[in-house]
C-alpha cells in the first residue's frame, strides 16, 4: 500500500537521520523505538463495531506494531465519557494522545487540559477548524467542507437536479460542513435529511418515505458507508432511479461501487488518520517533531469509483482502506 509505505519510510528516515548526524558523536535527541517506551492513547467518536473506525484502529495498532509504540484505543459515541477518557489518560500519564473531536465544544476542556500538562495532542478526522486553538500539534484528516464541495461537482457530472444529504449524527459538526459544502458547489437543490444512523432498518424506511413524497429527489448524498448501503435499499423500495454517492467506505460499499448501486465514495482514508496520529506522536517524542507546521496534514479527499473500485478492494480485505 503506497501510503503505508511511504509513512514507514518516514520514520525509518528520520531514525537513519538521527544515527547519522555527520557530527561524529551520538544524538543524543531521539532513542532507538525500542528504548523509547512509549504509550500513545488513541480516543475517538466512533461507535463500536463501526466499520469507519475499525479501519482508523487498524492503523493506529499497526503504527505502534511498526514504532515499538504501545497503542491504547478507546472509543465512545458519547462526548461526556470521550471527555472522561481523554482524562483518564492524562492521569496515566500517557506519551500523548490522539483524539477526533465530532463536538468540539464538548471535547474543550479535557483537549486543552490535556496540552496544559504537558501531554502532546494530535486531532484526527474531526475538528480541523478547532484543532490548533485548543493546542493541538496538526490535525490529520479531510477538510469537511472542500470534500463537501467535491461531492456537489460529482454530482453535478451525474446530472442530478435535487440531492438529499443524509445526515445520520445531529450533533457531528463534520456532517453538517459535509451537506453545507456541497450546496456550494451543487447546481440544483440540496435539502438535509435527519436519521438515525444506528438502525439500518430506520434509515432505509426514512429515505424510502422521502423518495416517495418528493419525486424531484434524483440523487441521495449519503455521509457513511452504512447509511449509503440503506439509502440503495431505499431506492430500490421506491422504485426510483436515483443516483446514490457518499463519504467513506466499507467491503459491502467498494461492492456496490463495483456493480453499479452507488456511484461514488469520497475516501478520507481512515488507515492514514490512525497512522499518522500514533506516528506524529511518536516523532513528537524522540525528536521534539511538530509535523504540519501549524498547518492540517490532508488525508483526503480522494474518489473511489467504478473505475478504481477493484483496486481499492484488495486493501479494504485486508482492513486498510
Amino acid at each position: 500500500m503506497k501510503t503505508f509505505k511511504w509513512a514507514g519510510a518516514l520514520a525509518a528516515t528520520t531514525l537513519v537521520l538521527a544515527a547519522c548526524s555527520g557530527t561524529g558523536q551520538d544524538d543524543e535527541g531521539a532513542d532507538s523505538s525500542e528504548e523509547a517506551d512509549l504509550t500513545i492513547a488513541v480516543i475517538t467518536h466512533g461507535a463500536p463495531d463501526d466499520a469507519f473506525w475499525t479501519v482508523v484502529q487498524n492503523g493506529a495498532e499497526r503504527a505502534g506494531e511498526d514504532l515499538n509504540v504501545n497503542v491504547e484505543y478507546n472509543s465512545s459515541d458519547d462526548v461526556v465519557r470521550q471527555a472522561e477518557l481523554i482524562d483518564t489518560a492524562v492521569s496515566q500519564e500517557v506519551d500523548g494522545i490522539v483524539v477526533s473531536m465530532a463536538d468540539p465544544d464538548g471535547l474543550r476542556e479535557a483537549v486543552t487540559g490535556a496540552v496544559d500538562a504537558g501531554v502532546p495532542v494530535v486531532t484526527i478526522n474531526s475538528g480541523l477548524d478547532e484543532s490548533a486553538a485548543f493546542g493541538a500539534i496538526t490535525h490529520v484528516g479531510q477538510s469537511e467542507t472542500l470534500a463537501g464541495r467535491a461531492a456537489g461537482d460529482k454530482f453535478n457530472e451525474l446530472g442530478a437536479t435535487k440531492l438529499i444529504c443524509v445526515v445520520h449524527e445531529a450533533a457531528n459538526i463534520g456532517l453538517q460542513q459535509r451537506c453545507d459544502g456541497a450546496r456550494e458547489t451543487f447546481e440544483g437543490e440540496v435539502q438535509n435529511l435527519q436519521v438515525d444512523g444506528t438502525d439500518r432498518a430506520a434509515v432505509e424506511e426514512t429515505i424510502t418515505a422521502e423518495l416517495q413524497s418528493d419525486e424531484s429527489v434524483d440523487g441521495v448524498l449519503a455521509l457513511n458507508a452504512d447509511v449509503a448501503l440503506g439509502g440503495v435499499q431505499a431506492v430500490e423500495a421506491a422504485g426510483r432511479d436515483v443516483t446514490v454517492g457518499t463519504f467513506d467506505l466499507s467491503s459491502d460499499l467498494i461492492s456496490a461501487i463495483e456493480d453499479g448501486t452507488v456511484a461514488f465514495a469520497v475516501d478520507q482514508q481512515p488507515y492514514v488518520q490512525g497512522y499518522l496520529g500514533v506516528q506524529f506522536l511518536y516523532l513528537k517524542n524522540i525528536n521534539g517533531n511538530d509535523v504540519g507546521g501549524g498547518q492540517p496534514v490532508y488525508s483526503g479527499p480522494a474518489f473511489v469509483t467504478q473505475e478504481n473500485a477493484a483496486e481499492v478492494a484488495q486493501y479494504a480485505e485486508n482492513g486498510t482502506r
